[in-house]
């Protein structure tokens, strides 16, 4: 965004005056004049090195309507770190995905990493970026990755800048194969086609966590002016601090891919065929590649979703997660070419959506909770078979966040590996496992329930593009053995007990609701005192990250860090169901996550189902009141 010099001066003190926005809520951004300009200053508009007319104009327009409102909302507030890095819609404002913001982003990350890295400037820093595009406010990942480059450019930082699209698990693995001290991707994953983001790695190949997030928006805000270069986008095409590492990064990563491969014999001798599809955005190329490293044939993709297309033209939105209702192309393609089983691939490729044709022509979608119980099983399976003969399995890690399946507990409890829980997001997750790399451990695999899938540790992160390969192999061997991947699901649960999930969300676009919602059960009863039931079903512990408390604890205080700015509360039932409210960290939704996890022998599906149906039935009803509170359930 690019605010007018003179709009500011004319209208903020009638704004202040008309207290349509808060006495001292405007962004500290110094409008001094000259060449360098702040956030819309003549400096920032004029010349070879930065003018977007079209969110200048988005504010003009705004202020000529009287929106003020609108303006308000733009303007008062300020981009932060989410549980995906930083991520809006893009237009002009200061909350909004923008040229500014990013510029503002990368020269608070600039001055963030000279004050922790003193050879921050030699060892450099990646930039990588997906598809996305909005003719609107004329923003574009690639320009705004050209952007983020060209503040470090300027400043003599050397950069690895990737010359085309990449799956964004290329960036964490770039950023460790490279020794740069920290990079950025471009993308805002799955979200709505309006929206943008800025994913931020740390040296460690993992997302950044607290205290980085909260110390870098410290650095943004100090740093609101355009420096000088920063604007200039062309010093990607020019400077000679510029390095490409694309060949370099997808050849070693398509080799450490092989790592995991463990029939490749098998995989090449298999009639067994696989479609894909990228869903718009970076996932074909590369997700090619790897099946060609892994022993296949090529999978087959479908071509109406195969190129980038910011618009995401065939789908109402690019989110494998949704189901059978996005993966309709992908299915009749599938049919028409005999095809059993169709991978699909998020537009930024990070994460894996899985879909197998069952014996009565019908398909199943795998919830990412069915997935991870398929991985969990295969990639222990695999390590033993392959493991030397003194290899200790108490030296063995599996991972989930909290908000995700307790299967791999169960696995890890029966065969005695370890199995860890971290706070929702994979920013967590990345850096407890390079955090047990560190300290001699050995890792297997990572999961998130929203199909986010770490196989292996070549990449700190999600990566579709490795799941993708890893679940061909997994259908191929057991294609082998007689078996589908449902019906290996079902062995999985009869061995390790049922874990039945049903995950779903409530939009509520009111943050006040929101903190309503949650405050009524911190004080349900009374002052401090959270639900001890739920309709009919007795609550045996309560666990709340944003406050720290922990009912199970002797001490009532959470084994899991403290995450103040979002609401997440957990409720153990006394029939063996957990379940989680939890607000969204990039969306406005209130999500729900709720499962029966029954102990081997406990193998009547239906009961089970039925009973999980009515605790949400009731946990919906008693806790969320959605009539009451306005909310709108994902399907309507």
């Amino acid at each position: 965004m690019i605010l007018l010099q003179r709009l500011w001066n004319c209208h903020l003190e009638t704004l202040l005056s008309k207290r349509l926005i808060p006495q001292g809520s405007a962004p500290a951004v110094n409008f001094s004049e000259g060449t360098r300009g702040a956030a819309g200053s003549p400096g920032a508009l004029r010349g070879t090195d930065g003018e977007n007319q079209k969110t200048k104009e988005q504010i003009e327009s705004l202020l000529q309507d009287g929106k003020h409102g609108e303006l308000r909302e733009r303007l008062c507030c300020r981009l932060s770190f989410g549980t995906a890095g930083l991520r809006s819609a893009m237009g002009a404002g200061f909350c909004y995905i923008n040229d500014l913001t990013v510029i503002q982003s990368t020269q608070g990350i600039y001055k963030y990493l000279k004050r922790n890295f003193s050879d921050f400037k030699q060892r450099g820093f990646v930039v990588g970026y997906d598809t996305r595009g909005q003719v609107t406010s004329n923003c574009s990942s690639k320009k705004l990755a050209k952007l983020t480059a060209a503040v470090l450019l300027a400043k003599d930082v050397l950069v690895y800048f990737f010359s085309t699209y990449v799956p964004t698990p290329f960036v964490p693995y770039a950023v460790q194969q490279l020794g740069a001290v920290a990079g950025v991707m471009i993308t805002a994953s799955h979200n709505r086609k309006e929206d943008n983001g800025y994913k931020v790695y740390w040296e460690n190949g993992a997302q950044i966590t607290s205290p980085h997030d909260k110390e870098i928006i410290k650095c943004i805000e100090e740093c609101v002016e355009p420096w000088n270069g920063s604007w200039n986008e062309s010093l990607v095409d020019t400077s000679p601090l510029r390095q490409d590492p694309l060949k370099k990064i997808c050849d070693s990563y398509m080799e450490d891919l092989t790592k995991i491969c463990y029939h490749r014999e098998l995989n090449m001798q298999s009639s067994l065929k696989f479609v894909h599809t990228s869903f718009h955005g970076v996932g074909h190329d590369y997700v090619q590649l790897a099946f060609r490293a892994f022993g296949f044939q090529p999978p087959i993709p479908v071509p109406e979703q195969k190129d980038p297309d910011p618009d995401f033209s065939t789908v109402k939105c690019p989110n494998p997660e949704e189901g059978e209702s996005v993966l309709e192309l992908s299915l009749r393609l599938a049919e028409k070419e005999s095809a059993k089983v169709v991978v699909a691939t998020d537009p930024d490729a990070d994460r894996l959506a899985v879909a197998e044709q069952q014996e009565n022509g019908c398909w199943k979608v795998f919830t990412g909770n069915e997935l991870a119980a398929l991985f969990g099983w295969w990639m222990f399976s695999c390590w033993k078979e392959n493991c030397p003969q003194d290899a200790d399995i108490r030296n063995v890690y599996m991972l989930a966040t909290t908000v995700s399946s307790k299967i791999l507990r169960a696995i890890a409890l029966k065969e005695g590996f370890h199995f860890e829980e971290t706070l929702p997001g994979f920013k967590w997750i990345g850096s407890r496992v390079k955090n047990l790399l560190d300290n001699g451990k050995e890792v297997l695999f990572a999961f998130e329930e929203s199909i986010g899938f770490m196989c292996g540790t070549s990449v700190l992160d999600k990566d579709g593009v490795s799941a993708a390969v890893v679940i061909a192999e997994m259908a191929t061997y057991l294609q082998s053995q007689g078996l589908t991947l449902a019906q290996k699901l079902v062995d999985i649960y009869e061995m390790y007990g049922y874990h039945i999930s049903k995950t779903s969300y409530f939009l509520c676009y009111e943050p006040p609701t929101i903190k309503r919602i949650f405050e009524r059960l911190r004080n349900f009863d009374g002052p401090q005192s959270y639900p001890k039931c739920c309709g009919a079903y007795n609550i045996l512990h309560v666990r709340d990250i944003t406050t720290g408390y922990d009912s199970s604890q002797l001490n009532k205080k959470s084994v899991l860090p403290v995450s103040k700015s979002s609401q997440m509360i957990t409720f153990t039932f006394q029939n063996g169901c957990v379940a989680t409210l939890r607000t969204s960290g990039t969306e406005p939704k209130i999500k729900y996550y709720a499962e029966m996890c029954a102990l081997p022998g406990h193998s009547d599906r239906s009961v089970l189902e039925e009973e999980l149906q009515k605790l949400i039935e009731a946990l919906i009803g008693n806790f969320l009141e959605p009539a009451k509170n306005g909310l709108t359930w994902r399907s309507a």
